[in-house]
């Protein structure tokens, strides 16, 4: 098995409903996100797939959470837990890049998205 993984960045504010702590409260992050590709096969070119069109993929998803209030964003239902986060880019890039849904483990699949609130905090969604 393969595994490929690109990464970027972004940063957003957001604040947790029924949460009884300091994250009820509006706060920011540096969220760093990162991709993870599976598979058995590789492509003509020796590759699992090509990383541009993947981090390309990943970047615009971030990009429309950049330097916003997360729970401004219907998609989150005013609770934008890191795992929510990482729901909603697994399935944006899948939209994107619908070669990537897992139909069987020897194609390249989306396995993970990983999100981290900080550098000790992921939260990761994999693929079913």
């Amino acid at each position: 098995m393969f595994e490929v993984r690109v990464n970027t960045d972004f940063a957003a504010a957001h604040f947790l409903r029924d949460y009884h702590g300091k994250c009820e409260n509006l706060h920011g992050h540096n969220y760093k996100v990162y991709a993870h590709v599976r598979g058995k096969k590789l492509n003509e070119g020796g590759m699992l797939l090509d990383f541009t069109e993947l981090k390309a993929a990943l970047k615009s998803v971030c990009k429309k959470m950049d330097h916003t209030n997360l729970n401004d964003m219907e998609v989150f239902d005013q609770n934008p837990s890191a795992e929510r986060i990482a729901k909603f880019i697994f399935d944006s890039i899948l939209e994107m890049i619908p070669s990537l849904a897992k139909k069987n483990d020897d194609d390249a699949f989306l396995y993970a998205i990983d999100v981290f609130e900080t550098d000790t905090n992921r939260a990761r969604y994999i693929a079913d």
